[in-house]
């Protein structure tokens, strides 16, 4: 746990990890989360419509917290931290197709 907080104290200030800190199966997962995810909303087409910009970045956020979550499930140990893992997971999915279906026009997701 102590490796997780101290991962996420850096990833409060930088998206980027250093070799020192990143010592565990654990962290090197959490340190290629974010850089997928920074690298995926660098790369969002930007439209300058507000709602499709919002949605472009936040579908590759909710990936990250979806894939954040899948390791701590795999590696925590906190029966509660994990169940809290897992409803990220579904609520992350559900709110990715959602905002997918807005991106896409579909009538049927207003």
């Amino acid at each position: 746990m102590a490796a997780f907080l101290k991962t996420l104290a850096l990833l409060a200030t930088s998206s980027v990890l250093t070799a020192a800190v990143v010592t565990s199966a654990f962290d090197r997962e959490l340190s290629s989360t974010m850089t997928r995810m920074d690298r995926s909303m660098a790369a969002a087409p930007l439209t300058g419509d507000a709602d499709h910009d919002f949605l472009t970045m936040m579908i590759p956020h909710h990936q990250a917290a979806i894939d954040m979550s899948q390791s701590e499930l795999q590696y925590g140990q906190d029966v509660r931290v994990k169940r809290l893992a897992q409803e990220i997971v579904v609520t992350q999915e559900s709110e990715i197709s959602l905002m997918r279906s807005y991106l896409a026009g579909d009538a049927r997701a207003k």
